[in-house]
């Protein structure tokens, strides 16, 4: 086996010491390095996350707002229904007890030389034409349709104040 010279055996042995220190100071760089990477990716994700929060917060709170805002716009329009029901069941009730009576407005050029009475009261607004009664019965039917239209009529503004809430 031949003897391997003690000078190259330093210099190898410096040469590795080399290499193992440069690794070692490479390892510790690196890691410093990647350490504050993860540092700020750290701190980015936490951002994203806060503005996520945020922005799921205001969306609460605007679903909020549009559900108060839909509750009120309901709670008017039941109100509305309510009082027209009300007010139909009123006059259904005045027709029945005979209270009231509906009559309506005869063109005296169309009667042709019917004789119907005048109406006699000062509350009218046609000062004094041709009127004549209609049957009970006739006027709960007329009742009966204005109902239902009134109802339409309020469900359909519900729908249009919905749409108007709901596009805002």
């Amino acid at each position: 086996m031949p003897v391997i010279p003690w000078k190259v055996v330093v210099v190898l042995a410096l040469v590795l010491a080399g290499f193992g220190s440069a690794w070692q100071f490479q390892d510790w760089r690196y890691g410093r390095q990647l350490a504050e990477q993860a540092r700020l990716n750290g701190e980015t994700l936490n951002q994203l996350a806060q503005a996520g929060a945020d922005a799921q917060k205001a969306e609460q709170g605007k679903r909020l707002a549009l559900e108060q805002r839909l509750a009120a716009t309901e709670q008017t329009h039941y109100r509305k229904l309510s009082d027209a029901q009300r007010d139909q069941d009123r006059l259904r009730d005045r027709l029945a007890t005979a209270d009231l009576r509906l009559s309506v407005l005869i063109d005296t050029d169309s009667a042709g030389g019917c004789d119907v009475p005048k109406a006699t009261g000062a509350g009218g607004v046609d000062h004094a034409a041709v009127r004549a009664r209609l049957d009970p019965a006739h006027a709960q039917r007329i009742i009966a349709i204005t109902d239902a239209g009134d109802r339409g009529l309020i469900a359909l503004q519900a729908c249009q104040a919905y749409v108007q809430e709901m596009s805002r």
